[in-house]
């Protein structure tokens, strides 16, 4: 007879393996491996996740809710918010998780699963959660925008490292916006 999961422990589970393929990606690495290094077996991985793909799922969507978390505190307007929400996702501690978010995303975009199925909702979640976050007020085109300059300053940073020009560039945005209004 199967145990019920425990939630905490699937929690703690999921934040030491988060932090597992933050620092080594995902890669083809056997669901042993992984386990073994955050210091439990592959069968308590399936006991709380079910399988190495809906384990993926768990860590994309939590890494996802992480990061949409800071959208509560952004300003309504277009170009304080997107200033206040480059400030945080370019902090250095957070790059790990960027790389892993593209890495997903990248594979799932080739249709790769279970990676397919997050790809939908990293781009409609995220559009109606900024929409939310600016008080409904927001043009859904200029949402959208600030999606897409978003990710691709930070895929720029993950792949360069070159702070000072990401942010610079990341400035000039906030700068149009600002003129646009």
């Amino acid at each position: 007879m199967a145990r019920t999961p425990d939630v905490t422990r699937r929690r703690q589970l999921l934040d030491a393996l988060i932090e597992e393929f933050a620092a080594g990606g995902v890669g083809d690495r056997s669901l042993r491996a992984v386990a073994a290094a955050v210091g439990t077996s592959h069968r308590m991985v399936l006991h709380h996740f079910g399988s190495r793909d809906e384990l993926l799922l768990a860590i994309v969507e939590e890494v996802e809710r992480r990061q949409m978390a800071i959208l509560s505190d952004v300003p309504t307007d277009p170009a304080e918010g997107f200033a206040a929400m480059w400030a945080t996702l370019r902090q250095p501690d957070l790059r790990p998780f960027e790389r892993l978010f593209f890495e997903c995303y990248s594979r799932g975009v080739q249709g790769e699963e279970p990676f397919a199925r997050m790809v939908p909702g990293a781009v409609d979640l995220w559009l109606s959660q900024v929409h939310a976050a600016a008080g409904g007020t927001s043009d859904p085109a200029l949402v959208r925008l600030g999606l897409a300059v978003t990710r691709g300053l930070l895929l720029d940073l993950v792949a360069t490292d070159d702070d000072a020009g990401v942010t610079s560039a990341a400035q000039a945005f906030v700068d149009l916006v600002r003129r646009t209004r």
